[in-house]
């Protein structure tokens, strides 16, 4: 297969990286995704990775707890998913590098936009954690934020789900999947790509989002060959 994007910001739920377990990692599931980041990795792609907390933390479910300290709790959760995917990857013989966005510099390197560009361009993949390093932000706005700053080709979000539906399928049995939707439907609408934060980010910023079904990791090497693999959000 050919790439159609040469860098691509790709967004993994945590809930992926738990397979049936439901919490925490499986590494059965992990090995599983990341052979199919090295399928794109080998097309020529260069890849960075947002990975999302929810399998050890949910910030917005923890009940009484200040929100500043709770959402805190979730970036460390993000630290711990992305070195389960970085020796995933390096098992595979990829280059890899952690970034984060609150510094701990015997885990991983600081998060910084040049020496993440740089390490792209030589075929390293970059894992970028604890989201924007902020409180109230999401990794889903993480995510468009970063791939904005390494000027990344497109967006892949890598769902539960093969795309976005007009309401829940899983709820629904009638929910209608689109195959292609603008940024201002999802916002007037309400639909769940991404927060309304990620979305209005990458709507002003010209940069696509894909939201697929990570279940099939060969999604994400199809992806990259521009295959309609899932739903495709752009702006007009």
């Amino acid at each position: 297969m050919q790439a159609k994007y040469k860098r691509i910001l790709l967004k993994l739920s945590g809930e992926a990286l738990a397979g049936d377990k439901g919490f925490g990692l499986d590494v059965a599931t992990i090995q599983s995704i990341c052979k199919g980041i090295k399928k794109a990795h080998d097309m020529g792609a260069e890849i960075g990775i947002v990975v999302g907390g929810g399998n050890f933390w949910r910030g917005r479910s923890s009940g009484d707890m200040e929100r500043t300290r709770a959402d805190q709790i979730g970036m460390l959760a993000t630290v711990m998913n992305s070195l389960a995917v970085a020796d995933a990857l390096e098992q595979l013989g990829l280059e890899v590098r952690v970034q984060t966005a609150l510094t701990m510099q015997q885990v991983a390197e600081p998060y910084i936009r040049n020496r993440a560009i740089r390490h792209l361009e030589k075929g390293r993949v970059v894992i970028m954690a604890c989201g924007t390093g902020n409180p109230f932000f999401s990794t889903d706005s993480a995510s468009a934020l970063r791939a904005a700053e390494i000027n990344a080709d497109i967006v892949f979000k890598a769902t539960m789900v093969d795309g976005v539906y007009d309401k829940d399928p899983k709820k629904y049995p009638d929910a209608v999947k689109y195959d292609t939707l603008t940024f201002t439907k999802v916002l007037n609408d309400q639909l769940s790509v991404m927060d309304s934060t990620a979305a209005t980010l990458c709507r002003d910023n010209s940069l696509p989002i894909l939201v697929f079904d990570i279940s099939d990791p060969d999604n994400i090497a199809r992806a990259v060959a521009g295959e309609m693999v899932g739903t495709l959000v752009t702006e007009g």
